[in-house]
């Protein structure tokens, strides 16, 4: 898909759902010479999801390398890194108080989707209607009722389920990147303590992920729907 198709794709599908901020294009780089030109290094280290919801809000677009990732369990199941022991453990999420044994913990933590270790060099993010690039996964936050409809529109043309995996944690990372990147196929997440702690994302907004293979369709279908 070139470019131009993929940012005209991503201004109708804004305005066919009339969606309030821009769906984000994230791309995976195994290579930083392809990395393309015009887009600029974030200027400062943040976690994944305040840049999904920054590039959503502001129409901001830029790459970052794994020193740019504050949160680093969320660049580890991106593939920029490895979890720490910590994070792989389930102590960190049990020294929270967030689960009532270290091996309920560590369950979860193992059953997070996770990009090879130090496979991806970049991620590339921009405004789907803006990118310079072809994205792996479009990333949208918005109401449920329009997670709902997009959820039609993916299942339009050949049918099926969305086979939804979540847990509360590394949402916009794991659920949101991971899952559609290795998977092929689309998701759904709720966000988590982190991303709804250092994020605009409101309580009434959740997220849809889409692998870039299935946006034509799904705005095709969107368009027959709803528009």
């Amino acid at each position: 898909m070139e470019i131009e198709e993929i940012n005209k794709l991503g201004k109708e599908l804004m305005d066919i759902l009339d969606l309030e901020t821009s769906p984000v294009a994230v791309g995976l780089v195994n290579d930083e010479k392809d990395i393309p030109e015009g887009i600029q290094k974030i200027g400062e280290a943040t976690r994944h999801c305040q840049m999904i919801d920054n590039v959503r809000r502001t129409g901001s677009q830029f790459y970052t390398t794994a020193g740019d990732h504050q949160c680093k369990g969320g660049a580890a199941v991106m593939g920029l890194g490895e979890m720490s022991e910590k994070l792989k453990s389930g102590e960190l999420y049990f020294n929270l108080n967030h689960f009532g044994s270290l091996e309920a913990a560590k369950s979860t933590m193992e059953n997070i989707p996770h990009v090879d270790s130090y496979s991806v060099k970049a991620i590339l993010y921009a405004p789907l209607e803006k990118a310079n690039f072809v994205p792996d996964v479009v990333v949208i936050v918005t109401p449920p009722r329009k997670v709902m409809q997009l959820s039609q529109a993916v299942l339009h043309t050949k049918g099926g389920r969305i086979n939804s995996s979540f847990a509360g944690k590394q949402s916009l990372c794991g659920d949101g990147v991971a899952l559609p990147y290795l998977s092929g196929e689309a998701g759904v997440t709720i966000g988590c303590s982190g991303s709804r702690k250092y994020t605009q994302i409101e309580d009434e907004e959740m997220i849809i992920s889409v692998p870039v293979d299935k946006l034509q369709d799904m705005v095709s279908a969107a368009k027959a729907m709803f528009n």
